[in-house]
């Protein structure tokens, strides 16, 4: 695999975004989850004023993988970076290299733009991608714990 395999969505690749991030919600063992439609994918990554991107994984065609990302910011160093979002290939298509392909792209976007870091979760049990990932020189910040307000509480908050 080369990274001729990686390009940046089209709004037509949408349909297929949206059914490997419900791949990935199965994968993550929370399938109920992935709430986002087409239509929404559309708009807030293709639309006139986009929040996140996205690269696909071609294989003779037919995307087999997604990273899907957007710009963070660092007030200690003053620079943005980007958050990986979503980092999915395809189980028919693991072992081809996608996913360092992915990787390469991302951090080749930082380099080139001055961005500071390349950033992302991964769930606890998730062990071959945390082995991948360390293998890459990436590391844990386990000092660090990440919270969340959504639904209720957040609608609780915003009063």
């Amino acid at each position: 695999m080369t990274q001729s395999g990686i390009r940046y969505a089209t709004k037509e690749d949408a349909p297929r975004i949206h059914q490997l991030i419900k791949d990935l919600a199965e994968y993550e063992k929370a399938p109920l989850e992935a709430k986002a439609t087409i239509q929404q994918i559309e708009e807030t990554i293709f639309g006139d004023n986009p929040v996140a991107y996205c690269h696909v994984a071609e294989d003779n065609g037919l995307v087999v993988g997604i990273s899907i990302w957007f710009l963070n910011y660092s007030t200690w160093v003053g620079k943005p970076g980007i958050y990986l979002e979503d980092l999915y290939v395809d189980p028919a298509y693991r072992g081809k290299g996608y996913g360092l392909a992915f990787l390469k792209e991302l951090g080749k976007i930082c380099v080139e733009r001055d961005y500071e870091r390349l950033q992302w979760w991964v769930l606890d049990w998730n062990q071959p991608s945390i082995d991948f990932y360390k293998s890459l020189g990436a590391v844990p910040m386990d000092e660090w714990t990440v919270y969340r307000v959504s639904g209720d509480a957040l609608k609780k908050l915003a009063e």
